[in-house]
């Protein structure tokens, strides 16, 4: 968990009462008036000052160069975390929920890095954006650094491959086992952080030469993003010395008679939720079962502690970063077929049109009686003689699934749910390990089925918790800018959809079902998906925009999410407790979880990208047909056909013609011959350049 602020000083003293103090003064106050206000002897003062010192690096409280204390609020401050753009500039994302983001000029970041803890002044807000300067840093969050070795005048300097990090460092140390090169790409711990005319230092500890492989792009990526390799002494002690239960407790439910089964991926290690489907005439019953981690997973355990601060697992190709250690995530909480399995059960009773009339939660013991996988399933309700003879004692329970999901899919469609179809790139590995092909993965009915359930019991635990006024954290979406929604309207104006504002709550849901199965289908959803602002978690419960839904939390992945940890913790508690968390502390929580969340997919994507161009390295002069899929000051990019890969055809490789960009028409046109590129077009393009270190991919216009 977060670094608790703890302190000797006085049973009443916290950060309520600090921040009290200073509010009731209107100014800043000294650290001996604070001494009198608290009535603290003088040999106390020390305590006083490292218990300040703590809210100071959160940002409930701001010391001035005077010495004195004040609330950043007062003073026009804003406390949060700093994200950089590749342009230099950044916003400062508040720590307190609710406030909007302050955007920060390149010239104003100053020593901070990307990823920082901040304190910002707000300077003016032109059309109602808030703009500032950075004035302070206050917590560091960037340890490690990767980039490109560069030797200038007898100095080693790293390059950060991070465009958002425009400090270059001095290099000093580096193994000596190892030589060192002009154009290498190093690892390195950043040893003293940029001040004033001072360039900041590091100390390669690893060089990477080529990014020429999975393994080695997988270990780059792991360096970038600061990712926790493994586990503490102490929490994998932890974890090997838990435990299965042996007796079943008294208020824990016996459903192992129920025919629970877990659909998952081929590939799948850890599964954390099973379900049941019962019919009765026309009406179903549906028993969502997820593991329940929070049993072994106690509050500030070590166990605990690192979960929270990894608040994630992290997936890469034939790899996982796991977020609870596996004696946990593959055994003890991992609901395999024909084991006794702690859960936590959500049972939904729906009509046959998929409206859910009741909902129970039940501490519960489960014996899943098979694992299956979504290819399995697929074959089976698609009538596969081989898969269906092979599951005919289950086939029953799938097809009773298949109907209620159906259902439960047409409801939702009908509220305004945004249904994107993205597909995933699928890496197809060989024997040993390298690339054999790069594919857009399936989404089959079976992937749906799941979904739907887990959606469902989301939403029911969200509104059992919300309508109990329990803190909880919520999973929110709010609706996009209007200004982004007017582009992307004017991007279909461009483009043969058809446009129809019959309802604006589903006129997205429409454009994207109207537009499925078209060659338009993959890019609208994914300028769509662009125009959003990004989900989120929170202690407020704001609605989730994309699924339309009024209120919405995460409940059903506790091995490898924590916030479903945390809701696991707050359901269970409504059978015999107290909440185990304020709102105050759900707040703090969910935004480091979102952050952690951020990390996690930003790792992913760029391992992705990269292997993706090294599949490409070696079909240089290659031809292929593409896609437009967006257009640029510089070019346009092209989404490929045969393989799921996307590359730049740059304007200057563009020699039949001067193009112009049209940003409003989202098109390029020739200034003299009138050859237009837009968004959709088909076009055939050949392999120019595939630099994996650089992560550029280029195509030239056949």
């Amino acid at each position: 968990m977060k670094k608790k602020t703890k302190s000797n000083i006085s049973p009443a003293l916290d950060e309520k009462l600090i921040v009290g103090i200073l509010s009731r003064e209107g100014r800043p106050v000294s650290l001996n008036e604070l001494i009198a206000s608290l009535r603290l002897g003088r040999k106390q003062k020390k305590e006083l000052k490292r218990f300040l010192g703590d809210l100071t690096e959160k940002g409930s409280v701001m010391r001035l160069k005077s010495g004195a204390f004040g609330i950043p609020r007062e003073m026009n401050l804003v406390a949060g975390t700093l994200w950089c753009t590749k342009s230099g500039n950044g916003f400062v994302i508040p720590d307190k929920a609710g406030e909007k983001d302050v955007f920060i000029p390149a010239r104003f970041i100053k020593e901070a890095f990307h990823g920082d803890g901040v304190i910002a002044r707000i300077d003016h807000t032109p059309r109602g954006r808030k703009e500032g300067k950075i004035i302070k840093v206050t917590r560091r969050n960037m340890r490690n650094i990767v980039g490109f070795i560069q030797e200038q005048r007898g100095l080693l300097h790293l390059i950060p491959e991070d465009e958002r990090i425009s400090h270059r460092f001095i290099v000093n140390s580096y193994p000596k086992n190892r030589k060192i090169s002009d154009g290498d790409i190093a690892a390195a711990k950043i040893t003293k952080f940029p001040e004033e005319w001072k360039y900041p230092e590091c100390a390669v500890v690893k060089v990477l030469k080529g990014l020429d492989s999975i393994p080695s792009i997988t270990r780059f990526v792991e360096y970038k993003y600061s990712l926790p390799l493994r586990f503490r002494q102490k929490t994998e002690s932890e974890a090997k010395a838990l435990r299965p239960i042996e007796e079943i407790e008294g208020d824990r439910a016996d459903l192992r008679m129920l025919r629970h089964v877990t659909i998952d991926g081929e590939y799948a290690k850890d599964f954390d939720d099973a379900v049941c489907i019962k019919k009765i005439k026309n009406e179903y019953t549906l028993y969502v079962s997820i593991a329940d981690v929070s049993h072994y997973v106690l509050p500030s355990s070590g166990i605990d502690r690192e979960a929270y601060e990894r608040g994630t697992s992290v997936y890469f190709p034939g790899k996982v970063l796991p977020m609870i250690p596996k004696a946990l995530s593959n055994v003890l909480c991992s609901l395999n077929p024909d084991e006794d399995r702690l859960t936590v059960t959500v049972a939904m009773y729906f009509t046959k049109d998929g409206e859910m009339t009741k909902s129970t939660f039940h501490n519960s013991i489960i014996r899943s009686i098979r694992r299956l996988t979504y290819n399995q399933v697929e074959e089976a309700l698609n009538g596969d003689n081989g898969a269906s003879a092979q599951m005919a004692d289950l086939l029953p329970d799938l097809e009773n699934m298949r109907e209620l999901a159906f259902a439960l899919k047409q409801r939702r469609a009908k509220r305004g749910t945004l249904d994107f179809d993205l597909p995933e790139p699928e890496v197809v590995l060989d024997i040993e390990g390298g690339i054999k092909d790069i594919l857009r993965s399936q989404r089959l009915f079976s992937h749906q089925i799941i979904e739907e359930f887990m959606i469902a019991a989301n939403e029911a635990v969200a509104r059992h918790l919300f309508h109990k006024q329990l803190p909880a954290i919520y999973r929110i979406h709010e609706p996009p800018d209007k200004e982004k929604l007017r582009d992307f309207e004017r991007l279909l104006h461009t483009l043969p959809v058809n446009v129809q504002h019959r309802d604006r709550r589903t006129f997205l849901a429409q454009i994207l079902e109207n537009v499925h199965g078209t060659d338009y289908e993959f890019f609208i959803n994914r300028v769509l998906l662009r125009s959003m602002k990004q989900a989120q978690y929170s202690a407020v419960n704001k609605g989730h925009y994309g699924l339309a839904s009024d209120c919405y939390l995460h409940f059903t992945s506790p091995i490898r999410r924590y916030p479903d940890l945390i809701c696991h913790r707050v359901l269970k508690n409504t059978f015999n407790g107290r909440p185990p968390y304020s709102e105050e502390q759900l707040g703090e929580m969910a935004i480091h979880l979102s952050g952690r969340e951020r990390v996690a997919m930003d790792a992913e994507r760029e391992l992705e990208d990269r292997i993706r161009i090294l599949f490409m390295k070696d079909k240089l002069g290659e031809e292929y047909e593409g896609i437009i899929s967006h257009i640029a000051s510089f070019g346009f990019f092209v989404e490929l056909l045969d393989i799921f890969v996307e590359g730049v055809v740059l304007l200057s490789d563009l020699r039949s013609d001067y193009f112009i960009f049209q940003e409003e028409k989202f098109r390029l046109i020739g200034r003299r011959t009138k050859k237009i590129f837009r968004i959709g077009d088909r076009v055939k393009v050949k392999v120019v350049l595939a630099d994996v270190e650089r992560k550029q991919l280029h195509f030239a216009l056949i």
